[in-house]
């Protein structure tokens, strides 16, 4: 069925609703988060709140937002349909911290025809250094960019947008016969603790999808294994004047050492596929104390352990170099979901006919990165992860498509058709 991809109306209320949706601030903060806040910054909360007051305005049932602030709510199967195993859907609320999202003004480009947009700030979008936007001129999609000043928050906003309005066609289409689907929008998923302290008291279903990729047709199965490091310098300070006297330390000197030791080739930005990275996140420092965070990532736990095996002897032999002492601690985030997918081969299969169905080619890339399906699908519940016509994520030249977005809400509403003829 081709639903949103073939009717205005539909097309307008997603289009409606996701420009609302991004103009809520909802920034999350990985330091807090690090520090066990949950969430990590309560303007998360409000749109938490409306979003829970929007379930229960299209039909849904046990409605909450928890302590936490996790979104919970299912719609009620259809008549005689009760039997239907359940499944659920999830995205995240926040946006990334490293490029604000605060005062999201969005642009509405529609019919885009591939001249070059130049936001504010210098941002700027070409067709001829983007093959997804030059696509997407060729079919003159409609296009929605912030000002340039901010990201625009299709990551994940696009996703919530989708399973809503999906939600809203089941609810009102009796036609569309399906099981029970659960739904649960996640706070901190952009820190990493997005599934920290989900409700899987509240979940039934045995089988879920997240809501959070990128260009049309991408289905992910697998993704980086994730660890987070930090490391901690530690110097002795003294008067610069008689620092070689007094034999000063400088441990951000020791921190700046270790950061340059690390391979240059295995930086975020000079990898690409299935090449895993070293990526310094935050250095802070004086000459008494310094720290460096990184985040490990690599889509072997061979390679992972590696990673960590290299960062522990770069750190301790800068330490060694300079005189000062260093403490390393690591910390697993996530771990790549392929192994556990490819045991549940019927939550993919499901997913690709759901594409077909609605006029969408499946075509599975690994993401560079995880979602929070990566960690649930950890915790035992087999989680793929479904495109939502959102790109440039984390950015000011962030990009949604209208026409990819409506493809997205009309493979949610396939999926909630064939979960319940396969019973």
């Amino acid at each position: 069925m081709k639903l949103f991809s073939s009717d205005t109306e539909l097309q307008n209320r997603l289009l409606d609703r996701f420009i609302r949706y991004v103009k809520v601030w909802t920034e999350s903060s990985t330091e807090n988060a690090d520090n066990g806040i949950m969430p990590s910054t309560e303007r998360q909360r409000p749109f938490a709140e409306a979003l829970a007051e929007e379930l229960k305005g299209i039909g849904l049932t046990d409605v909450c937002v928890t302590p936490e602030c996790y979104v919970y709510g299912a719609l009620p199967a259809s008549d005689g349909l009760d039997g239907v195993p359940p499944f659920c859907l999830l995205a995240h609320l926040d946006t990334a911290d490293e490029v604000s999202g605060r005062d999201v003004r969005p642009i509405i480009h529609t019919g885009y025809d591939g001249t070059r947009i130049d936001l504010q700030g210098g941002v700027s979008l070409d067709c001829a250094e983007d093959s997804c936007l030059a696509l997407a001129a060729k079919q003159r999609d409609t296009l929605i960019t912030s000002d340039g000043t901010t990201l625009l928050g299709a990551d994940d906003k696009a996703g919530i947008a989708e399973i809503v309005s999906a939600l809203e066609y089941l609810s009102e289409h009796t036609q569309a016969a399906h099981g029970k689907i659960e739904v649960v929008f996640s706070p901190d998923e952009e820190t990493g603790h997005g599934m920290d302290h989900v409700p899987l008291n509240l979940i039934s279903s045995k089988y879920a999808y997240t809501v959070d990729g990128g260009h049309l047709g991408q289905l992910e199965t697998e993704c980086f294994n994730a660890s987070r490091a930090a490391i901690r310098f530690t110097g002795k300070s003294a008067h610069t004047g008689d620092a070689r006297k007094n034999g000063m330390v400088n441990a951000a000197c020791t921190a700046a050492r270790f950061i340059e030791s690390l391979p240059a080739a295995e930086r975020p930005e000079t990898t690409d596929g299935r090449a895993g990275f070293y990526a310094v996140m935050e250095c802070r420092g004086a000459i008494e104390s310094a720290s460096v965070t990184l985040l490990l990532r690599d889509f072997t736990e061979a390679g992972m352990n590696r990673r960590i095996e290299t960062v522990r002897m770069l750190a301790v032999a800068c330490a060694h170099a300079s005189g000062a002492s260093v403490q390393v601690e690591i910390k697993e985030q996530y771990k790549n979901m392929k192994a556990a997918l490819d045991a549940a081969p019927e939550t993919v299969s499901l997913l690709e006919r759901a594409c077909r169905n609605a006029g969408v080619e499946p075509e599975y890339t690994p993401i560079r990165g995880g979602t929070d399906g990566s960690k649930l699908t950890e915790m035992g519940i087999p989680t793929p992860n479904i495109f939502t016509g959102g790109h440039n994520f984390h950015s000011r030249a962030e990009w949604a498509s209208l026409q990819q977005m409506s493809a997205a809400a009309d493979v949610l509403v396939n999926l909630a058709v064939l979960a319940a003829d396969k019973k």
